[in-house]
């Protein structure tokens, strides 16, 4: 992974990584939803629960997850990838800039060799993030993998 100047990934802390299981998929969606809700303000509700019915039903279990987790053993942000590709991120937001999603790509990139993420355009935030860490647009789609009218910018390491 690399900063744009440095072609460093620094750790703020040093987190536990932990392979996640189907055990852990409603904890996976309480964090999904709440940072959702905190981060995704042009989805309306129904939005929300569409992509909760399909995450929660399905999509988990086509994904490699990790997370990482606080001493009382409560999740605080989790990883799904599938190839080489980052297909969903998400962090409590009780516990951002913590650094637990630097960790997470960090993780993946060193172990797995992950260097593509797909991120909605509207999602600020994420996207300031990923171009912090150096990922690049590769290309930029209008709508999303369901056919939602929300941009998905597809970004890389190259």
């Amino acid at each position: 992974m690399y900063y744009k100047n440095t072609r460093i990934l620094p750790m703020f802390k040093n987190y536990t990584v932990d392979k996640l299981n189907t055990a852990h998929h409603a904890e996976i969606l309480n964090v999904w939803e709440l940072s959702v809700r905190a981060t995704h303000h042009f989805l309306e509700e129904a939005d929300i629960q569409v992509y909760k019915i399909l995450i929660g039903g399905e999509y988990l279990d086509t994904l490699k997850l990790f997370g990482i987790k606080h001493e009382n053993d409560q999740l605080l942000g989790f990883i799904g990838i599938s190839e080489k590709a980052i297909r969903l991120l998400f962090v409590l937001p009780a516990a951002k800039a913590m650094g637990i999603g630097l960790a997470l790509v960090n993780y993946v990139y060193q172990h797995l060799h992950v260097n593509e993420v797909d991120v909605n355009e509207q999602n600020v935030q994420a996207c300031n993030f990923y171009k912090h860490l150096g990922f690049e647009v590769t290309e930029r789609n209008v709508t999303d993998a369901i056919g939602k009218p929300f941009p998905v910018l597809s970004m890389k390491i190259t």
